[in-house]
C-alpha cells in the first residue's frame, strides 16, 4: 500500500491536504505502498487508456472480478489529480461503491478507502461513517487503508476515534495510527505520539518523532538522532536497496530524519546534519541535508 512514515512525504497539504504534506514528512507503511508497488507493473498496462474516473467507477461497480480492483486501484492513483477531485459527483459515488463492495475481493476496498483519502477535506460524513466501520475490520489491510484515508481528511475530530486503535498488535496498524495522528491537526494526540517514539517496531518510533517535529515537539529528538545515524539505520531497516526501482530504504528513513530536523530547527541535530551534507555516501542524503541546512541556518 507508500512509500509510510510516508517511508514518507505528499503536494497538495500524505498523498494531497494531508497526504500531501504527509508524504513529504512520513515513511508510510509498507502495506500501503506495498499494495500499488507489487501490481503496478503486471496491472497498469491493463488499463491503461484515457478513461475518466467515473467510468472507472463503472467498472468497480459491474466489470468481472478480474477487473473491479484494477479499476479501483487506477481510480485511486487519478485521483490525484485536483480536475478530477473537483467533481463534485464523484465523492458520494465514491461512497456508495464502497459500501456496495463489502463483500468483494479485499482489494477492492482497499483501493476505494485510498481513492476516498484523496478527496478534498473535509471528507464527507458518510465516508468518513463507513470508513470508522471499517476500522473493526479482521482484515489488517482494510483498516490500514481506512486509517489512512481517515487520517487523510485534515479533520481533528476524527482523532478520538484513532487513538484507541493504537494499542492494536499489529506493527502495521501502528504505524499507519502513528502516521495519521501526525497528519490531523490538534494537540490531542500528543500523548499517544510521546508513547508511540517507545514502540517496539521502529518504523513506528520514527513515525512518532517526525509526527511530533511537525508540530513544534522536541522529544522526538533523541529518535530523529537514530534516524540521522546511517550506522544504525542500515542495521535496523532489512530491506534490500533495489537497483531496479531507484529506492533506497535505508536513505528514504534518513531523508524522513532530515526533513523533520528542519522542520523543528533545533540546534542539538545541527552538527549531525552538517556531517551528512559533507560525509553520507547517498548523493539525495547528502542534498537533502544540504536543504535542511538551509532551513535550520
Amino acid at each position: 500500500m507508500d512509500k509510510l512514515v510516508e517511508r514518507e512525504p505528499a503536494a497538495r497539504n500524505p498523498l494531497v491536504a494531508a497526504p500531501a504534506l504527509a508524504v513529504q514528512f512520513f515513511l508510510i507503511p509498507l502495506a500501503v505502498v506495498g499494495i500499488t508497488v507489487t501490481v503496478y507493473v503486471g496491472f497498469r498496462s491493463l488499463l491503461a487508456d484515457d478513461r475518466s474516473a467515473q467510468q472507472y467507477l463503472a467498472e468497480v461497480r459491474n466489470g468481472g472480478s478480474d477487473r473491479r480492483w484494477p479499476a479501483a486501484y487506477e481510480l485511486s492513483r487519478l485521483m490525484a489529480d485536483p480536475k478530477v477531485r473537483a467533481d463534485r459527483a464523484l465523492a458520494p459515488a465514491l461512497v456508495k461503491a464502497y459500501v456496495a463492495a463489502k463483500d468483494d475481493d479485499p482489494r477492492v476496498r482497499q483501493y476505494l478507502a485510498l481513492a476516498i483519502g484523496r478527496l478534498d477535506p473535509p471528507l464527507p460524513p458518510e465516508a468518513v461513517a463507513e470508513l470508522t466501520r471499517t476500522l473493526e475490520s479482521t482484515d489488517g489491510e482494510a483498516r490500514i487503508s481506512a486509517i489512512w484515508a481517515l487520517g487523510s481528511s485534515g479533520d481533528a475530530s476524527i482523532v478520538p476515534t484513532l487513538l484507541p486503535l493504537y494499542e492494536a498488535p499489529d506493527p502495521g496498524v501502528r504505524k499507519m495510527v502513528v502516521y495519521a495522528l501526525g497528519a490531523l491537526p490538534g494537540e490531542a494526540q500528543i500523548a499517544t505520539l510521546r508513547t508511540a517514539l517507545q514502540d517496539s517496531a521502529a518504523d513506528v518510533r520514527w513515525n512518532a518523532a517526525v509526527a511530533l517535529a511537525r508540530k513544534g515537539r522536541h522529544e522526538g529528538v533523541p529518535v530523529l538522532r537514530q534516524m540521522l545515524d546511517r550506522q544504525y539505520v542500515e542495521q535496523t531497516v532489512k530491506r534490500d536497496v533495489r537497483q531496479d526501482e531507484d529506492r533506497d530504504p535505508i536513505a528514504d528513513v534518513m531523508i524522513s530524519g532530515l526533513r523533520a530536523a528542519a522542520t523543528l530547527k533545533d540546534d542539538a541535530l545541527k552538527p549531525l546534519v552538517t556531517t551528512l551534507s559533507q560525509q553520507d555516501r547517498s548523493l539525495k542524503v547528502r542534498q537533502a541535508a544540504i536543504e535542511a541546512l538551509k532551513v535550520i541556518g
